[in-house]
């Protein structure tokens, strides 16, 4: 519907189907205002389309390029202005070469560029094989190129060879995974330029690819074998009514269920007696890990940390026990003594297990031990074994104040991460501390707390 004053109006009904009811109104401009309004719009466009050449040519001339484009433009000031033979050859000089150099982006890329890697999951420490693989779809032949392939924080480059159409290269790529961590391959980027390296023309593939990379483990001793050595459960000194352990035998009170009533012990007293239970918890391990930065002397010490941690949670899973592994959410300085935050990571699976642990870091603003252990009884009350590793910066009574976090019926084992140190284990009333030196120490000081 139009007007006189040029106004448009809009009602769009919707059917039943649709289930809306859209109403628009617009308006048209005329006289200053809609000029206005024109040349805002123009603007706008202008300005876009600048900063979109700008960054076209800001993406295509290197350094290199910008000198000689500088020495181009002050040495045709020079002759102009001061008619400077010298300054003219200059400007003629930087401007045959940027000529020259301009054939070498023409063309399009007609690449079809694939990588596929060995594996995505390694042990850190190790190497893994990744194939490349660049084929030329076009009809005609392209020119070598130089192909980007961001691996992590640093960068691998590629030489492709002169391609005739349809014509494939094979590289073979090796990626290494000194540290454990996250690794991510691409985007990959090929790039067009002449061999002075003034211009270069760049096409960027999007995708990546992860690699992770696990935490180095050692085998230990069944978590079922020697520390918890029951098949349904341990018991507690909690006494129930109904359980599996027997107990002793009471007189009955009201309230009492007849099941579980005593006949020989009632007909010998003369009195209704019943059985009593001592509790039993299914076995359920917690492993935590002391995030702290001030805990650990060096990197080394939380990476052995992170091990330990792996190789108890792993071993834990393939059992079948329930384990929890637990570790400090990162909280922002502001925050300290005010919020407190804890992660627990997934035990589906090994892998699963493994894969969370392979951002793991240290912090300085994380909670302290005795706070995460807290957390942790609170989120898993029926705990069996506690194994809490930190470094070897942690004084006894830090320790101790940790391990009093948990009941007494539950067993508490430190495992102190010293790189070098001489493995040992000692006991006391409320955990049991055990210094591991290396990481295949750990099973040996686990057999060793388990007699």
């Amino acid at each position: 519907m139009t007007d006189r004053t040029g106004s448009h109006s809009y009602r769009a009904t919707g059917t039943p189907s649709s289930g809306a009811t859209v109403t628009r109104y617009d308006s048209e401009r005329r006289g200053l205002a809609a000029g206005v309004e024109r040349g805002r719009t123009a603007i706008d466009r202008g300005a876009e389309a600048l900063r979109r050449a700008w960054d076209a040519v800001d993406g295509t001339v290197s350094p290199a390029g910008w000198l000689l484009l500088g020495a181009a433009v002050a040495g045709l000031g020079a002759a102009l202005a001061w008619h400077w033979s010298e300054g003219a050859i200059v400007a003629a000089g930087a401007a045959m070469l940027l000529l020259v150099c301009v054939p070498f982006l023409l063309g399009t890329h007609t690449y079809a560029v694939e990588l596929d890697l060995e594996r995505d999951r390694v042990v850190a420490g190790t190497d893994l094989s990744a194939t490349l693989e660049i084929t030329n779809r076009g009809r005609r032949s392209s020119l070598p190129a130089v192909l980007d392939v961001p691996v992590g924080d640093g960068l691998v480059e590629t030489q492709v060879p002169f391609l005739r159409p349809h014509a494939s290269h094979r590289e073979t790529l090796t990626i290494g995974a000194a540290r454990r961590g996250i690794i991510s391959v691409g985007p990959m980027t090929i790039g067009r330029g002449d061999p002075l390296g003034v211009l270069r023309r760049d096409h960027t593939w999007p995708g990546e690819q992860t690699i992770y990379v696990h935490p180095v483990t050692t085998s230990i001793p069944s978590t079922s074998a020697g520390l918890i050595r029951d098949l349904e459960g341990q018991v507690t000194r909690t006494i129930v009514d109904s359980d599996l352990s027997f107990h002793a035998i009471r007189e009955y009170l009201p309230g009492d269920s007849r099941r579980h009533v005593n006949w020989k012990s009632t007909a010998r007293t003369g009195r209704l007696m019943v059985r009593q239970y001592e509790e039993t918890r299914r076995s359920r391990i917690a492993v935590v890990l002391d995030l702290h930065a001030g805990a650990y002397a060096s990197d080394d010490d939380f990476e052995m940390a992170v091990s330990v941690v792996a190789s108890l949670g792993s071993q834990a899973v393939r059992d079948g026990r329930e384990v929890v592994v637990a570790t400090s959410g990162e909280i922002a300085d502001q925050d300290r003594g005010r919020i407190h935050s804890l992660t627990t990571l997934p035990t589906v699976s090994s892998r699963a297990l493994l894969d969370a642990m392979c951002p793991l870091e240290s912090d300085a603003h994380v909670m302290p031990l005795d706070q995460v252990a807290s957390m942790t009884l609170q989120a898993a009350p029926e705990l069996s074994l506690v194994f809490l590793v930190t470094g070897a910066q942690h004084a006894w009574a830090d320790l101790r104040r940790a391990a009093l976090s948990f009941p007494a019926d539950v067993q508490v084992i430190v495992a102190r991460c010293e790189t070098g140190a001489e493995p040992s284990l000692k006991t006391a009333r409320e955990m049991r501390i055990a210094t591991v030196g290396m990481l295949p120490d750990l099973g040996h000081l686990l057999l060793r707390a388990s007699v």
